[in-house]
């Protein structure tokens, strides 16, 4: 076969190379000649001929969204301990909801109660000493009707008092010092999720109990470390639940979690872990551990104008343009381009407006 001949170029005609780039799932012309766009801001030449398709520049609001799998349940699942000696005498039963000054368990029928707090039990509180274990408990004895003290972090006489008539009433023997295991601190009312112990087991220091989590029905969404813009608490998100129907929801907490390594040869896994509330509760009676879709928006432009991605010409002199189609004529517009969102993309220029036809490849 005969080698291809070369063509000549025509003195006083400059070629146009077209490449295609990949930006944001679009693609991008670009046109390399002189004379086509000045400046970068006002269009000084025209295409040689018309582009083979069209679409049309619309007023929309774009939304970045991302769509992740969810469990629906009630949440983290949090293990209660034995922290004193003695035999199991009492347990609640499975999907119990245990709530501020009642038996969580007991042993050697003396109650270890719930309270509410964020600082987990961690040593025997008495007078003298100071901190949120403290104020918790001070600010969960007002609660319950004690009083005579000030609800603050100091443990003073006046909190011993209120201390015993409480030990008193919970048939404790009436010391005024609460011993680590008398008491376990939880965010709020509980459900018991499953039992670990069994009534006239012995319990030791150490022992799992019982394992709770909260009351309210919450969707459990993990999401890749790079993914942690879209989990931020306040944020506003969107369910779909197993039937199809959509509801609102609201990231109420973000955690980093650690997920175990399945093999010897993988490394462990750092994830974000986002609890999402749902607004409308009645939409989840029923589902237990159901698996939803959650849809998280990392960015919302109302009231722009949009193009598709491929739309967009990426120019010679810099930054991109659009080609502008108008009665049988083109002419390149250069543009400013803000977020890309479902194969849309934000555009501003001057001269740009609601309803033009812009060039697009085939």
């Amino acid at each position: 076969m005969e080698p291809p001949r070369k063509r000549r170029r025509r003195g006083g005609l400059v070629a146009a190379l077209l490449t295609v780039v990949a930006v944001a799932g679009g693609a991008l012309v670009a046109v390399n000649g002189a004379g086509l766009l000045e400046g970068g801001a006002s269009p000084t030449g025209s295409a040689s001929a018309l582009p083979p398709a069209t679409a049309t520049v619309t007023r929309q609001t774009l939304n970045d969204t991302t769509d992740a799998d969810g469990e629906l349940g009630y949440g983290p699942v949090t293990t209660a301990v034995a922290r004193r000696p003695g035999t199991i005498t009492w347990l609640p039963g499975s999907g119990a909801t245990i709530t501020r000054g009642k038996s969580l368990y007991r042993v050697d029928d003396e109650p270890v109660t719930l309270m509410y707090g964020g600082t987990p039990a961690y040593r025997d509180l008495k007078a003298g000493m100071t901190g949120k274990d403290v104020e918790s408990l001070e600010r969960n004895l007002d609660k319950l009707g004690y009083d005579g003290f000030t609800v603050d972090d100091e443990f003073t006489w006046d909190t011993a008092q209120a201390v015993m008539e409480w030990q008193d009433d919970r048939g404790l023997p009436e010391t005024g010092v609460v011993e680590l295991g008398r008491v376990v601190f939880a965010p709020g009312k509980v459900r018991v999720e499953s039992l670990q112990a069994e009534e006239g087991g012995p319990a030791q220091p150490g022992q799992q109990v019982l394992a709770y989590t909260g009351t309210s029905k919450v969707i459990t969404v993990q999401l890749g470390s790079d993914d942690q813009r879209l989990a931020k608490k306040g944020a506003k998100v969107q369910v779909t639940l197993p039937d199809g129907e959509s509801v609102k929801g609201k990231v109420t907490e973000v955690a980093t979690v650690i997920v175990p390594a399945e093999s010897q040869n993988q490394d462990p896994e750092t994830r974000v872990e986002a609890l999402v509330s749902i607004g409308n509760a009645k939409a989840a009676r029923g589902l237990d551990k159901a698996a939803v879709d959650v849809t998280f928006t990392a960015s919302k432009r109302e009231n722009v104008l949009a193009v598709p991605v491929a739309a967009l010409v990426a120019l010679q002199e810099g930054g991109y343009g659009l080609e502008v189609v108008e009665g049988g004529r083109s002419r390149y517009v250069a543009v400013e381009t803000g977020l890309f969102a479902g194969g849309k993309v934000e555009v501003s220029g001057d001269g740009l407006a609601e309803g033009m036809t812009v060039g697009m490849p085939k």
